[in-house]
């Protein structure tokens, strides 16, 4: 199995256990695919080592869908690739908010906040 659908409630979490290509698209798009009183989806990552433009459609489309039901889109696990491919997906298509799906950094060096200002945000 490629993914396990874990539904509690309004809440589901899906886990990957493959690359997100276009070649486990079949399974994927089957665990994605939510009953409609799920609001809140969680994309579990971490035993997914490899995604390419098929994740960034099915990642806008499950977006699409619990927005509409006044939800919202989490993705946990993000190894290197699949984070890079969402960096340079937030760099060529700013409107599309790719970079809400990146981990948010934690703290910032001494010098960079000095440089910046106390409420300053960003990555040096």
């Amino acid at each position: 199995m490629k993914t396990t659908t874990t539904i509690r409630g309004t809440t589901a979490t899906v886990t990957f256990h493959t690359d997100i290509d276009f070649e486990s698209l079949p399974e994927i798009e089957a665990a994605v695919t939510l009953p409609a009183t799920v609001t809140d989806v969680t994309w579990n990552l971490e035993n997914t080592p490899f995604m390419d433009v098929t994740g960034l459609r099915l990642l806008q489309e499950q977006r699409d869908a619990v927005r509409a039901r006044k939800g919202s889109l989490t993705v946990t696990g993000l190894h290197s690739q699949p984070q890079r491919l969402l960096r340079t997906a937030a760099e060529l298509f700013p409107a599309m908010d790719w970079d809400h799906f990146l981990p948010r950094p934690t703290h910032f060096p001494a010098a960079c906040q000095s440089a910046r200002g106390s409420g300053a945000v960003g990555i040096s």
